[in-house]
């Protein structure tokens, strides 16, 4: 998805984001996708090394 996107793109999406949630929310978000991304991340392994014990 994001291949397709390209640089001018994501210029866009972080201007919106920027003018949307302002400059005071930033961190904060990119704290919580953070953690999201992490949390997704490590439920992942878990579901593939289940799936290998299981063979």
């Amino acid at each position: 998805m994001l291949q397709n996107i390209g640089f001018p793109g994501l210029v866009m999406i972080l201007v919106v984001v920027l003018i949307v949630f302002g400059p005071s929310k930033l961190p904060e978000l990119g704290r919580a996708v953070g953690r999201t991304l992490h949390e997704f991340k490590s439920s992942a392994k878990e579901l593939v090394s289940d799936h290998k014990e299981e063979k």
